[in-house]
């Protein structure tokens, strides 16, 4: 396996809620951009995160339109509302594996898409799922012009993971000069599939054809496998540090918290 970083960092952050992980993941991007987690755990490395959501949360792409989501429904049922910095539709965190990838680096968007899925990939096939990749990419714009296209898991990206034709990893990048921020969802039931009860003023029409859309074009890990987050995380820090020589170097949060500028950086 070619490595493509000279090191490899890991962090499990556990569940948080929607704005402390989404900070967690603008703080990281800030400290790439800044070099202050270049300075603490060296040059040429890269970062993964993984973290889950408590209470559930609905994130939005950085560019979506907030008045798609019913606030005050989210609020009765005890959901967070936030918005993602990547860009992409919206997604419904209930039980589910969330990853972040941070690198500095001047290689293609596609290279680092591609290889992070494929270290998805090998993760899931240890616990049985045969992920294979997306080969076509849609046309965003005209997806993203139908009123069903709210859901960010209906639309698969060239290399996104699907198993059986469903998609069951959801990714978006945002780069900042060399600084590269790729992060994810992983489905472990189907509860993103409940996205559409939190649709402002959506007609009955549609979200049956919300509904109707997640049904035949998203997947969860639970159909598949008998295994959760404390199962995937382990395997893929492995898979992760399999591209450098001395495996993956396993950091805390609290590690992370006392970088340069860390707390201070929004």
């Amino acid at each position: 396996m070619q490595s493509l970083f000279s090191s490899v960092c890991c962090v499990d952050t556990g569940a948080g809620s929607g704005s402390y992980n989404m900070d967690f993941d603008v703080r990281l991007m800030r400290a790439f951009t800044d070099g202050s987690f270049q300075r603490e755990f060296g040059g040429g490395c890269c970062l993964w995160r993984f973290y889950a959501w408590s209470p559930p949360a609905v994130s939005l792409g950085r560019n979506q339109n907030p008045a798609e989501i019913d606030r005050e429904r989210c609020r009765a049922d005890g959901v967070d509302v936030v918005v993602r910095p990547t860009g992409g539709r919206a997604v419904f965190h209930a039980d589910e594996l969330t990853y972040s990838f941070f690198a500095d680096t001047t290689l293609p968007n596609e290279v680092i898409y591609q290889m992070v899925h494929e270290t998805i990939a090998r993760a899931l096939s240890k616990v049985g799922v045969a992920a294979e990749f997306c080969r076509s990419q849609p046309d965003f714009r005209a997806r993203y012009a139908c009123p069903e296209s709210v859901s960010c898991f209906t639309a698969s990206a060239r290399y996104e993971l699907q198993v059986d034709g469903r998609k069951i990893v959801g990714s978006a990048q945002r780069r900042n000069g060399h600084v590269l921020l790729q992060h994810g969802s992983l489905p472990l039931s189907m509860r993103h599939r409940q996205l559409s009860r939190y649709l402002a003023d959506a007609s009955r029409e549609l979200v049956q054809a919300v509904d109707a859309d997640m049904e035949r074009k998203t997947a969860s890990l639970d159909e598949f496998a008998d295994a959760g987050y404390a199962d995937l995380v382990p395997l893929l820090i492995a898979e992760a540090g399999k591209s450098a020589g001395s495996g993956a170097k396993i950091l805390t949060s609290g590690e992370i918290g006392r970088l340069e500028g860390f707390q201070q950086s929004l």
